[in-house]
């Protein structure tokens, strides 16, 4: 590992670096989760967050020629790194193998039973994270600021929260006044985050329906103008057995969103997100009255430059 010894160098400087500058941003705006290295350098392909006095550290698979020895070796070592930089103990950096590909298709995938659960906040809310267990931790940092629109934009409106996962959106909902809240998923593990979600910080609030269902299937038979705003943030792609079709973003976009459209009221809006990195919304086949694209209004000073999701503010 000696002729490694500048590439630990370069990445300990570089991490240094990137966690002096986002830190301090970050303690300005009290904010305590936030992304700090993604994949900076090609020798040290990590995603790192911080989640308060935790880190979340997300490795690429990729062909390293390592032997099994030598890459224990190298991945303490980066960890060491971490762990002097940030401050944080090493009992608390959390790893994690993830596959290269695209999109939030697997978030769904259990990938041990650690049961590394935390309450950390954000925006003055509480929320439950799982940093071992699942290939995501509860919260999607890179939509901070899209929490924070939908919670003021919503007082005294009924909200639909599509592809819901934990229920983040729906909590921001809920804090900004929304008369009725519901939140769709296909899974029921994530449905039931998102009532701990919602017990932690709203345990008297009564108007926040759960719903277990296909979402596809849900907003077929949705009553028209039924919600005043949407949040759908659905994965690229899914094949779930207990899907009726399988979604594939780029193709069904425009009949997802069209069927969200005539589920709200006039002048209701629907804050439509994708990962897809590829992705091309056919604006010309949407019934809207208005399309604004807003990423780079929701893109968080942590993801500057680094975002690959898309989105959009698009209004009936």
């Amino acid at each position: 590992m000696a002729q490694s010894f500048d590439k630990f160098l370069s990445f300990q400087n570089r991490l240094a670096k990137v966690y002096r500058h986002i830190s301090k941003q970050a303690r300005k705006q009290g904010i305590g989760c936030y992304r700090i290295y993604d994949h900076d350098l090609p020798e040290a392909p990590f995603i790192i967050e911080a989640y308060e006095d935790k880190l979340y550290v997300s490795e690429y698979k990729r062909r390293h020629h390592l032997s099994e020895e030598e890459y224990e070796q190298w991945l303490e070592a980066c960890l060491d790194i971490m762990s002097k930089v940030t401050g944080v103990d090493k009992k608390n950096i959390f790893v994690k193998l993830r596959q290269r590909k695209e999109g939030r298709g697997g978030q769904y995938q259990k990938v041990a039973e650690e049961k590394n659960e935390f309450v950390v906040e954000e925006g003055g809310l509480k929320f439950l994270v799982n940093l071992s267990d699942y290939l995501d931790t509860g919260l999607f940092l890179d939509h901070r600021l899209t929490r924070q629109m939908v919670r003021e934009q919503c007082k005294d409106k009924k909200v639909l929260n599509l592809f819901c996962y934990t229920g983040s959106f729906s909590i921001y909902a809920i804090a900004g006044g929304a008369s009725e809240v519901v939140s769709v998923d296909l899974s029921k593990t994530y449905l039931s985050w998102a009532e701990k979600n919602r017990q932690l910080n709203f345990p008297e609030y009564a108007h926040h329906s759960i719903v277990h269902a296909d979402v596809l299937k849900y907003l077929k038979d949705l009553t028209a103008a039924s919600f005043d705003l949407i949040v759908m943030d659905p994965p690229t792609f899914s094949n779930s057995k207990r899907m009726q079709d399988i979604l594939d973003i780029q193709r069904d976009h425009v009949v997802l969103i069209n069927q969200c459209m005539k589920a709200l009221t006039q002048g209701g809006v629907l804050y439509f997100s994708t990962n897809y990195t590829r992705f091309q919304l056919r604006s010309g086949q949407l019934h809207a009255t208005q399309i604004k694209d807003i990423t780079k209004a929701t893109t968080p000073f942590d993801f500057a430059g680094k975002l690959k999701r898309q989105c959009f503010l698009i209004t009936k």
